[in-house]
């Protein structure tokens, strides 16, 4: 018989195991450690006890489920639905019931936080033949992007970085909100992106995961933020670039792709440096990689649905 309970501080060791079990089944290489996952469950705006799920068959973690609000730049609320069902609880309708509650709450959190604006369920479809995708378009859900995980192979050559006119630094406490604005400027013309509150972006910079040595910020005279290149870890091996962008008025001047050598240089004692893109960036994001020196490694793609707001 299967328990629904909310995810709890308690309950992240089991969950932990499952999100790292689904990694592994699921190709998506999303691993996370323990206190990674426990800093999710106190995100400005997210609230376990209604945003979240927990299926259990006795003491073990079964499955789990993420409802989150976002909005984009054209006034559009995102509710972002995440999760995942043990491999071996599939096929017994477990996905369609946590899939029933996550939209629901979508629908509250959109009402509440943007009433009366257009509104989209989006969901991730994982890489090519996901066991989830049949599911999402039985349910009416479609493919809207495809995303490109490049890396790049870290090695002990020098890597040499040009000089661009800017000065290229880690970040500190003290560019926090330069960078935020700086990045809501950058992805203003991104599809599917909105601007990040002061809040939001504070849960984003404290993040346990950031590495900001190896970071990189492009700076100008005046201490304004032009472009950047955010790094996290989850696991030992791989430096991951959460965040690439540069304010549009200093674009074409080649920052994003200094600050990006510079933060491969910076990344010795990794494997490899990894990133995801929007295959249909309209900066030509893609491109930018690799001139840098990455290279495809999978393709993962995103699936939405109008929400049905009365």
């Amino acid at each position: 018989m299967i328990t629904w309970t909310q995810l709890r501080a308690d309950d992240v060791p089991a969950w932990t195991d499952l999100t790292n079990l689904l990694a592994r089944v699921d190709q998506t290489d999303e691993f996370y450690d323990a206190d990674d996952l426990a800093e999710e469950l106190t995100e400005h705006g997210f609230t376990p006890e209604q945003d979240s799920w927990a299926l259990w068959e006795g003491e073990q973690l079964v499955g789990y489920g993420q409802a989150r609000f976002r909005e984009s730049h054209d006034g559009q609320a995102q509710l972002h639905l995440g999760g995942g069902i043990h491999p071996d609880f599939r096929r017994r309708g477990l996905g369609t019931q946590l899939m029933d509650r996550m939209e629901v709450r979508g629908v509250e959190l959109a009402r509440d936080r943007l009433p009366g604006a257009p509104a989209v369920w989006a969901v991730s479809g994982g890489v090519e033949g996901a066991s989830v995708r049949p599911m999402l378009e039985h349910r009416g859900y479609a493919v809207v992007r495809y995303w490109n995980e490049m890396k790049r192979f870290v090695t002990s050559e020098e890597v040499a970085v040009p000089d661009v006119g800017a000065v290229l630094v880690s970040p500190t406490e003290e560019h926090q909100e330069a960078t935020r604005l700086a990045h809501n400027e950058a992805f203003r013309d991104h599809w599917g992106s909105g601007p990040k509150s002061a809040e939001a972006w504070a849960d984003t910079w404290t993040a346990r995961s950031n590495r900001m040595p190896i970071s990189t910020l492009a700076v100008d005279d005046l201490g304004q933020v032009l472009a950047y290149v955010m790094v996290a870890q989850w696991v030992p091996e791989e430096a991951y670039i959460t965040l690439v962008g540069t304010v549009p008025a200093a674009r074409g001047r080649g920052l994003a792709h200094a600050a990006l050598l510079r933060t491969v240089g910076l990344a010795r004692g990794y494997d490899y440096v990894a990133l995801d893109v929007d295959s249909a960036s309209p900066t030509g994001a893609t491109r930018l990689y690799e001139k840098a020196g990455f290279t495809l490694s999978k393709v993962t793609c995103s699936y939405q649905r109008e929400v049905p707001i009365g």
